[in-house]
């Protein structure tokens, strides 16, 4: 039986929890590298091993979040609750994160451990009950896609908020003390993220009711192995993951140093690569209405792995205004995939259900939450080690050896992460038909009617 359709107040409410989210994620695409090596004081290096040990963490505590979401379910749903319970502690962890104590350095780099790990540990607790949500708001695929452009449009709003109040409310309450300004307007981020958290779990509704099997975790692994599209995702969001971290976190010195930006310019090139995508989020919900929703996410990522040699070839350090249309273009073009991927997940998961018979979702999500932070933290390891590699020193004149190292980072190198994202999308299969298939037909008959269903390969896409 087909669930009611969403209303307009449920979307601008599951949106407003991405947007809670992205408070936190933002700031690590977007500031976190800047903040930790140009305020914060971390060696390069030392920053890049953080990202990679926090990924270690998520390695364990991904897979468990999602089986404590399956495994309990409460009068209140299944996921709202942890928007409840967390809400505070998420808010309170950002703070934390960006308060810098007056300390010797290998003190201060206890604190960025300890408090990067507690930002990671609230960051899943919330996340992983969130990403599964979509799945049990509505049974309608357009409906998901729907909602789904809402909360990335949501989310790249709280990127705005990083991105241009972020730095002027640091630069006028800290009063020629970076490190006091950011701990104060991250803070007022981190009230903003609780109220939106508590806001999501009070305007949505949990209404489709799937059947969770009560399996080990070795045999929910099993199951989740032979959903070959599951698999593909996974591939695609570690890729893409990397490429966006990548040119997200250089983005900052590539405008400091590169074009040789003050702090008001440094934070109009990070707004007009935000911008970018919120026009990404608006486009792709309408250029899927008349295309093929599989085809733009392939063909957009490959776009961006050319767009980004361009960018490298043509701009020359100091050409401001060049280096804006070129980044602002890649912005747009890499992030009409966005709506799509988030849709395909909860597809993937149906998809598993109509192959094997038996349904992971909890697992399944929590493992594309794990290849995003692991996608994160591995480009995060990237940057600090190249960083190092290219001889950057903070706040001082770069090396034409250090400027070409920023330059690729920002544009070759993530590029070639999201060509291999798109190239992922070339044996993913799963478009609106197909899946209208799956809904209707079974396990049983699909796997009679759609042989393609059971094997690893290219099957329908129109």
């Amino acid at each position: 039986m087909a669930t009611p359709r969403l209303t307009y107040l449920e979307k601008v409410g599951f949106g407003s929890g991405d947007m809670a989210i992205n408070v936190v994620i933002s700031s690590m695409f977007l500031i976190i590298s800047y903040f930790y090596t140009d305020i914060f004081g971390l060696k390069p290096s030392h920053m890049g091993i953080l990202f990679l040990v926090a990924r270690l963490v998520d390695a364990v505590t991904d897979p468990l979040m999602g089986m404590l979401t399956d495994r309990i379910n409460t009068r209140r749903g299944r996921y709202r609750p942890y928007f409840l319970v967390f809400a505070v502690p998420f808010g309170v962890s950002v703070l934390l994160l960006f308060t810098t104590p007056d300390w010797g350095y290998n003190a201060k780099l206890v604190w960025a451990y300890a408090t990067y790990l507690l930002v990671t540990l609230l960051f899943t607790a919330v996340t992983i009950p969130y990403i599964s949500l979509i799945g049990v708001l509505s049974d309608d695929p357009k409906d998901k896609l729907s909602a789904n452009g809402y909360r990335l449009f949501f989310a790249k709003i709280a990127a705005f908020l990083v991105t241009i109040i972020v730095p002027k409310l640091a630069e006028s309450f800290g009063d020629g003390r970076l490190e006091f300004g950011y701990q104060i307007a991250m803070g007022l981020m981190g009230l903003l993220a609780t109220l939106l958290l508590l806001f999501c779990y009070f305007t949505t509704t949990e209404r489709v009711q799937h059947r969770i099997d009560d399996k080990p975790l070795r045999q929910q692994f099993a199951i989740l192995r032979k959903n070959d599209q599951w698999l593909l995702l996974c591939g695609a969001c570690f890729t893409g993951t990397m490429g966006y971290v990548m040119r997200s976190s250089v983005a900052a010195y590539y405008a400091k140093y590169y074009l040789g930006a003050g702090p008001g310019l440094l934070s109009a090139f990070l707004t007009a690569g935000v911008g970018a995508a919120i026009l990404a989020m608006v486009a792709s919900t309408w250029i899927t209405k008349s295309y093929c929703k599989v085809k733009l996410f392939r063909y957009s990522q490959v776009a961006v792995g050319l767009l980004s040699v361009l960018m490298f070839v043509v701009v020359d350090p100091g050409e401001v205004l060049l280096a804006f249309v070129l980044y602002f273009l890649i912005s747009f073009v890499v992030d009409l995939h966005a709506p799509v991927f988030w849709s395909a997940i909860a597809e993937a998961v149906d998809y598993g259900e109509a192959k094997t018979g038996r349904r992971v979702s909890g697992l399944a999500f929590g493992g594309i939450s794990f290849f995003q932070k692991a996608g994160m933290g591995v480009a995060g390891f990237l940057v600090g080690i190249l960083l190092t590699y290219f001889h950057y020193e903070p706040n001082v004149d770069q090396s034409a050896f250090t400027l070409t190292g920023i330059a690729l980072m920002l544009s070759v190198i993530p590029g070639v992460f999201h060509t291999l994202m798109g190239a992922f999308m070339f044996r993913y299969r799963i478009t609106d038909e197909y899946y209208e298939s799956l809904a209707s037909y079974g396990a049983g008959q699909l796997a009679s009617e759609h042989p393609a269903a059971t094997e690893f390969g290219p099957g329908p896409s129109r």
